[in-house]
């Protein structure tokens, strides 16, 4: 027990020692307690666990840390979005959200069409709303009409950050959507709906999925 105490007291003292550590926890908790940090080397760390580390989760620790960064580390992130835990890529999108780098908004935007689970479509049309990049807004104005319920409802709140009467009126047809956690989202944007609303003409055929 005692030795145990000692390996925790030196954890918080010297967190960096612990990142090549057996124990899986403790490299976890190694991770979390150098978040934030800008050193090159714990970055270029945390670089190698995201590519190599067998714990799905001390892959998706590293990744909201890089992203957290300022260092330029896209590159890692991007190959980072193959990863096989889904838990790893919503992780890698939410990191590339933080990055105003126009190298993630491709593949944000296949993602947000064509992610493996609604949640990584979710997390990467929340990713090109932070992003706020141009090439975003085509794509949030139609999953904002034709996505998945969840996918609808992220869309709402990434079109905040933009401005434009297309903007304003694809978030009044939200607020008339047939799905109530959709249209509550819009409403608090834009309010509830008047008679005089007109609904969003998507210039591009709209692509059609299950409400379920």
């Amino acid at each position: 027990m005692a030795s145990l105490r000692d390996r925790l007291t030196k954890l918080l003292d010297e967190p960096e020692t612990f990142l090549d550590d057996g124990d899986s926890d403790l490299r976890r908790l190694a991770v979390s307690l150098l978040a934030g940090s800008s050193d090159p080397d714990v970055i270029n760390r945390f670089c190698e666990m995201l590519s190599h580390d067998r714990d799905p989760r001390i892959r998706a620790e590293a990744a909201e840390c890089i992203g957290l960064s300022r260092l330029d580390r896209t590159e890692t992130l991007l190959a980072a979005l193959d990863d096989p835990e889904e838990v790893v890529v919503e992780a890698v999108v939410t990191a590339l959200g933080e990055r105003n780098d126009e190298r993630a908004v491709a593949p944000l935007i296949d993602l947000a069409y064509n992610g493996s689970t609604k949640l990584i479509r979710e997390s990467a049309v929340a990713a090109l709303g932070a992003n706020g990049h141009v090439d975003a807004l085509p794509v949030l104005l139609d999953l904002v009409a034709s996505g998945p319920p969840q996918v609808r409802r992220r869309s709402v709140v990434a079109l905040t950050v933009f401005d434009g009467d297309e903007v304003e009126t694809a978030l009044r047809a939200a607020a008339r959507d047939t799905n109530p956690m959709v249209r509550e989202a819009a409403e608090m944007v834009v309010g509830r709906p008047t008679p005089d609303w007109e609904p969003l003409e998507l210039s591009a055929p709209a692509r059609k999925e299950s409400e379920t």
